[in-house]
């Protein structure tokens, strides 16, 4: 059964000569000092929010791409979800444009955020890892959850049993971003267990005209960084996910996308107690 859908396009006027942003890349920095604490509206709370047979989960997008690869996740993992999405196709440009992100677009996200909120969203996946930073401002204002795009792949990987853990990317920005990401979660995940990260990068897996392609250029990588003893791999960028299966099965270890496991953690927050059957992390042979 496939998730349901919803859909919902938002588009902010082009500003000649901007340049979009691919998926997993944050915006380039350089804007000048950052302002002082951002002003946010005084949204109201909603507590305790009703446990439903089909929950409503919001997903925010800002390219077409992201947005397709987490409907298909929910689909796999969370067929259970009645799905919304909300794309804002200038976020990732009006970002660039900026020099990075502004209180402006702080605001922005925040006003999509309480829109999705006050249409009864429970729950809110942020696709556009960009804007990640505006999560810990959205978990103050409502009580609903709220994750960043690979937040719950990092946990899972941290959670898990894996003791070297590998991070590959097709685009360099990505992967220090994620492993910042990943480091700042192990205090609180794993503050008693050492994890060692490794990184790999291959930008020919972002040009490769299939998954096996695509698949076959981070394998490589892995082993060109001498990473053939880890013991996971996590995929740093959503338009990654098609490779999941094919590398797995080439490395031989659990590959975890940041999609798949979003729609697994919300499932198990929406869904309390349901057994389910949908696949964890791909594993190969």
């Amino acid at each position: 059964m496939a998730a349901r859908q919803r859909y919902e396009t938002l588009s902010s006027p082009p500003i000649p000569g901007s340049i979009s942003c691919c998926d997993g890349r944050p915006p380039p920095t350089g804007a000048g000092p950052r302002p002082g604490p951002l002003p946010v509206p005084a949204y109201r709370k909603r507590k305790n929010p009703v446990i439903e047979p089909h929950p409503l989960v919001a997903m925010i997008h800002a390219v077409p791409s992201g947005a397709r690869i987490a409907q298909e996740a929910f689909a796999r993992e969370f067929p259970q979800a009645t799905v919304w999405n909300v794309m804002d196709d200038r976020l990732l440009d009006d970002a660039r444009a900026a020099g990075g992100l502004t209180d402006a677009l702080r605001r922005r996200m925040l006003r999509l955020i309480g829109h999705v909120i006050d249409g009864g969203a429970q729950a809110l996946l942020l696709t556009c890892s960009s804007y990640g930073e505006v999560v810990d401002t959205a978990r103050a204002l409502w009580d609903v959850p709220v994750l960043k795009s690979d937040e719950a792949m990092f946990r899972t990987a941290l959670a898990g049993p894996y003791r070297r853990i590998a991070v590959v990317a097709s685009t360099p920005p990505a992967v220090p971003a994620a492993v910042t990401q990943l480091e700042a979660l192990v205090p609180a995940v794993r503050a008693d267990r050492p994890v060692d990260i490794v990184t790999a990068l291959s930008e020919e897996a972002a040009v490769a005209d299939d998954a096996e392609a695509t698949a076959r250029h981070l394998a490589d990588a892995l082993h060109a960084v001498g990473a053939t003893d880890v013991d996971a791999v996590l995929l740093a960028q959503y338009s990654l996910t098609r490779a999941r299966d094919a590398l797995a099965a080439l490395v031989g270890v659990p590959v975890l996308d940041g999609a798949g496991a979003a729609a697994r953690e919300l499932r198990a927050m929406l869904t309390p107690g349901e057994r389910t059957t949908s696949p964890a992390p791909a594993v190969g042979p």
